[in-house]
């Protein structure tokens, strides 16, 4: 099992920023991809942000040029530094990893943190 933890979410105004953090734990071994997905109100889940063992990084259209995906695999840790925000970026941040055992692929998320941009 990998446990995720999120944290960083809260209130901003307008073009400030925020930065979010994902802390892994348990069986982190297979582990080649982490990322960040949203959920807004009344809208499906969206990716955010992804970056790969081989730190390949893929940033949904909506967030290019604003938003920065990094991790620090001696912490086990992914961050999201999230730069203008706008009211649109509200929503429920989930951490994201995916994980390869024996072949299978699993998807292992946290419990979310909220972010709310708001003047």
């Amino acid at each position: 099992q990998v446990q995720l933890v999120e944290s960083g979410g809260g209130l901003v105004q307008p073009g400030e920023s925020l930065r979010l953090s994902c802390a892994a734990s348990g069986s982190i071994s297979g582990i080649i991809v982490m990322g960040w997905y949203r959920q807004a109100p009344g809208k499906q889940r969206e990716l955010v942000a992804t970056i790969s063992n081989g730190e390949s990084i893929n940033y949904a259209d909506s967030v290019k040029g604003r938003f920065t995906i990094s991790r620090d695999n001696a912490k086990n840790t992914a961050y999201l530094q999230m730069d203008s925000l706008k009211p649109d970026d509200t929503a429920v941040y989930y951490c994201n990893a995916l994980k390869i055992t024996w072949g299978i692929k699993r998807d292992y998320w946290g419990q979310g943190t909220q972010v709310t941009v708001s003047s």
